[in-house]
């Protein structure tokens, strides 16, 4: 890759996005005993996706001849209070990967890197999908209220066949 700064970058959002396969995974695990095996299949399987989107970035600098540096990363939280604290985790998590992903975008016109600015707009579609998707999951535990009872079970019964698609 001939522009370090643009190397720079995406190797930092390697990082956010390995973080990110981390956090939803120890989410999964917290959900997993604490119950909810809707949530934690939700959360594994988003664990994964977010790790794909480690792998295509990575593939993306080598492909451009960069170099990558296999990130260690950061342990994510472990412990969560509710279902719902960990949908606003999530959430906030999924705003900051938003504006880092904007940073880049910035960054590849700042840079006239047309190329890498066509790449990244999969990731900024992506994040849309991703903020909408963890929006509706909140309204629908907004709907459910916080007692416990028979509407977290239904909820956490729904997520694991849930499509991802802000609508279902």
């Amino acid at each position: 890759m001939r522009n370090k700064n643009i190397e720079k970058v995406l190797n930092d959002q390697i990082v956010k996005e390995g973080y990110s396969s981390q956090l939803y995974l120890s989410m999964a695990v917290w959900a997993e005993g604490q119950g909810f095996s809707g949530v934690a299949e939700f959360m594994y399987t988003h664990a994964e996706e977010e790790r794909s989107h480690m792998m295509k970035l990575i593939k993306f600098v080598v492909e451009r001849g960069g170099e990558v540096t296999v990130p260690a990363i950061t342990q994510p939280p472990s412990d969560f209070q509710t279902i719902r604290s960990v949908f606003e985790t999530l959430l906030d998590h999924e705003i900051m990967v938003t504006e880092s992903i904007n940073e880049i975008v910035y960054t590849t016109l700042q840079e006239k890197d047309y190329t890498t600015h066509n790449f990244m707009q999969w990731f900024v579609a992506e994040q849309i999908e991703e903020e909408a998707l963890a929006r509706t999951i909140l309204d629908k535990l907004t709907l459910i209220g916080d007692e416990p009872g028979g509407g977290l079970y239904e909820f956490d019964k729904d997520l694991a066949s849930f499509s991802g698609k802000p609508n279902a």
